[in-house]
Parts: structure tokens; sequence; C-alpha cells
């Protein structure tokens, strides 16, 4: 794991490559076959060097949450490690590695109708501080783990609440579902200003490669929760009149950055981090096999 632009899909390539293995992604925007671009999704070479699962095999109309990705997920995990010793994961999205690892209940069946509307409209009358204050007093113990700063999923944990009468930190599995198999998380995490010219050099890759006539296509669905996010709202903004051309790039840069730090927040509450700054730095093989030598299992 590890922010955006920090090198895990060459690192994970490279691990699944020297243990003869396959990839699991849990990269929440790489799942959908429309954003190629905006998702930094892995190249036709680095795809057909490993075999990867959850690499855009579906459509943004069909989206994939946390509790859904588990059920898919962890059957096909448990397949591939009849087949394979050592199986690698790579992604940026925490939530989705702790659904795999955990366990995430499903909250899609619950109604989004009204009460998503009430505390959407809540959040842009009053701003995310009031929305925290919420969040802390209806479901202090989801406050303590959850990204405070991201709006939606505060309005999401509100209006389950809402609709339920049960915080949602209740509607979560409650303890760390046991796990047949060991785990070596390696986490990503370059120096700021080596991350920040690797994030520069990608958002000026994806401008090059025509990122903006991805969203162009993709800007009749802006509704969907999997395009609202980073390299696609600035352009939704700039069709809109609202953000002026000579902005976008600069805007998206500015955002990943940010992202990219709440990436890291999110990964530091994540126990049993070995973290490296360099994603080929030879001791993160050496940690990996280490880790599985250590176990009794051989990583040849």
């Amino acid at each position: 794991m590890g922010p955006t632009a920090s090198g895990k899909t060459e690192l994970a390539i490279n691990l699944a490559e020297r243990f003869k293995t396959e990839i699991i992604s849990f990269d929440s925007r790489q799942f959908y076959r429309e954003m190629p671009i905006g998702s930094a999704t892995p190249t036709g070479e680095q795809l057909n060097r490993v075999r990867h699962h959850f690499i855009a095999d579906r459509s943004c109309l069909h989206p994939l949450n946390a509790g859904a990705f588990e059920r898919e997920a962890s059957p096909l995990l448990d397949k591939l490690l009849l087949q394979f010793s050592i199986v690698v994961a790579v992604g940026g999205s925490g939530l989705f590695l702790r659904a795999l690892l955990e366990g995430f209940d499903d909250m899609g069946t619950v109604d989004q109708g009204q009460a998503r509307q009430f505390w959407t409209d809540f959040y842009l009358q009053k701003g995310i501080a009031a929305l925290q204050a919420e969040v802390m007093k209806r479901d202090p113990k989801y406050a303590e783990t959850a990204d405070m700063n991201n709006h939606q999923r505060l309005i999401r944990a509100l209006e389950v609440e809402q609709l339920t009468g049960i915080p949602y930190s209740q509607h979560r599995k409650g303890s760390q579902k046991a796990l047949p198999f060991r785990v070596c998380i390696v986490g990503l995490n370059p120096r700021r200003e080596v991350l920040h010219q690797r994030i520069l050099e990608r958002t000026q890759g994806m401008i090059e490669a025509d990122l903006e006539g991805e969203a162009r296509e993709l800007y009749p669905l802006r509704h969907l929760k999997s395009l609202q996010t980073v390299g696609y709202t600035e352009w939704f903004q700039h069709f809109d009149g609202v953000l002026p051309r000579q902005d976008v790039a600069q805007q998206i840069l500015f955002h990943t950055r940010s992202y990219a730090r709440r990436q890291i927040t999110w990964f530091r509450k994540t126990e049993g981090i070995r973290w490296f700054e360099d994603a080929s730095d030879p001791q993160i093989a050496h940690h990996v096999d280490a880790a599985f030598h250590a176990n009794g299992s051989s990583a040849e």
C-alpha cells in the first residue's frame, strides 16, 4: 500500500514475478474500464507480465463498494492460495484492503434517498465541521477511525444511522476475521519532495494522454460516485464553466497532493506495516521473503 504515484504498481509486479504468482488490486478507481488515464491503470505491457484481478473488469455504471469487494475478492483469494503459496495485493484504497483482511459489511441495501439528500444539504449549508460534530455525537466509535475530512463517508455514516437507528460502526464487523494465511504488509512512503515530483510527472502525463477527452466522454455520468474524484471533477468543473481551462492542471496537482496526504494518514492507522521510501529498494523483497520463511513456508 501507499499514496498515489509512490510506485506501488511496478513494485507489485516485481514481487509477483519474483514469487511466480498473481495480483489482486484493491484500487477503487482501477476497477472501472472507462477510467484508464485518470486512474493510472497499469499499462498493457505491465498487465501482460503478471495476471491482475480487479483491473478494468467492470463498468463504472456498476460500482463496487467495500462490502461487494469483500464478497468477490475473498473467495478469489482463497482460490489463488490453493494454486500459489503467495498472492500479492496492491492498491491505494485502505478501506478496500481492510474489507479483504478484516471484513466490512455491505451498507448497499440501505436506502440512500431522502436521508442522503438531507445530510448532503446539511453539509453544503453548514460545512464539514458541522458534519464532523454530528458524527462525533451520533457515532463516536466510528469517529475514532474514520477519515473525518472525507465528507462523503461522514454523510454515509449519518444516513445509515438515521435510517436504521443503529450507529454505522455497529453495522460493521466488530472483530477481525480469522485469517487462514499470513499477512505481510509493505508500505511505500517516499520523501515528500520525491512524491510531489512524481505526482507532477504523473499529472503532466495524464494531461498529455488526453485526460480531458476521457473526462469529456464521462461527463454525462458525472453524478456517479466513482467519478467524483481527482482528475475528473476538475474537468467537469471546467465543462460547467466554473474552472478556467488554464487552472485545471494546477487544481488536479493540488488535489492529488491533498489526496496523497489523506492516504498516508489512513495507512498509518494500519498495524503491522513495514515502511520503505523507495519502491526499488531490494530490501522489500528480502523482507517479504523472510516474513513467509519465518512462518515455515517457502517463497520460492
